[in-house]
Parts: structure tokens; C-alpha cells; sequence
């Protein structure tokens, strides 16, 4: 794990807009094949987080679906249907900066590896402090 990929992750979420501000990268062999941020209320389109469109850009640049060797970073714990797609896309490694207490989806409370019968390696609490801090002027800006 490398903390500059979780500062570039962060970086992109500022550049969220009127989104959500979550920012997602994806690595391979130590170099970003692709980043993201979610656009759900730019485009009006419910799949359009963040960590689904860097797997559709990695995918893309890759040209496979398949995205064996490569690590994610994202600024808040995956939802479900990330989750699902994360794993899916067999991504390596998964770095998360703040916990999604209502709906992530690799918690004591839910961890959709089990349900998917998938194995990868987890780790959430990357610059939590400041993945969270974004989120939180986000939701009172909107006040």
C-alpha cells in the first residue's frame, strides 16, 4: 500500500462537483491505469460511482475485464453493488479511506466477499481522518 495513491483517490474526490465527493484509482505495477469520481448526479445514472467507472477505464486500457494483479484505492468503503463489481473484476488488493457505516459492503457487519465466496485482501482506515473530513463538508455545505 502506498499512500500517495490514496492522496491522488482524495485528490479526484475534491473534483466531484455536485457528487458525492468519493474519488477511486486503480494500480498496476505501481503506476494508475485509472481514476475516477462518482458522477451519479452528473449523469443521472445510479451505477456511476466512482469505483465502477475507474473498473470500466482499467478494463478499458487493460482490454480485460479481468483486473487480477491490480489494487484499488477509494476514498469511503465501497457499497454493495461496488463491492460486487470489485470483486468480480478479480482486483487484488482494496484500500479504503473512511468507513460506510450505512452501507459498506467489507465490514464486521456485512463483507460481501462472503457472500460471493471471493477471497481479497481488505483494508480500510487510509487517511481516514481526511477521506472523512470531505465527506462531511460535503453533506453540511448542502445545509
Amino acid at each position: 500500500m502506498k499512500l500517495e495513491f490514496m492522496q491522488e483517490a482524495i485528490k479526484m474526490a475534491k473534483k466531484s462537483g455536485q457528487d458525492i465527493p468519493i474519488g477511486a484509482v486503480i494500480v498496476k505495477d505501481g503506476k494508475i491505469i485509472a481514476k475516477a469520481v462518482n458522477e451519479k448526479e452528473k449523469r443521472q445514472n445510479v451505477i456511476y460511482h466512482a469505483e465502477m467507472l475507474a473498473i470500466r477505464r482499467a478494463s478499458k486500457k487493460l482490454n480485460n475485464w479481468r483486473l487480477n494483479d491490480c489494487e484499488m484505492y477509494v476514498t469511503l468503503e465501497p457499497c454493495s453493488m461496488c463491492a460486487s463489481a470489485i470483486l468480480q473484476a478479480r482486483i487484488k488488493k482494496l484500500y479504503f479511506g473512511t468507513y460506510n457505516v450505512l452501507n459498506g459492503a467489507f465490514n464486521d457487519r456485512f463483507d460481501m466477499r462472503q457472500v460471493m465466496h471471493y477471497d481479497m485482501d481488505v483494508k480500510g482506515g487510509i487517511m481516514e481522518e481526511e477521506c472523512t473530513k470531505i465527506i462531511k463538508n460535503y453533506f453540511e455545505s448542502l445545509r
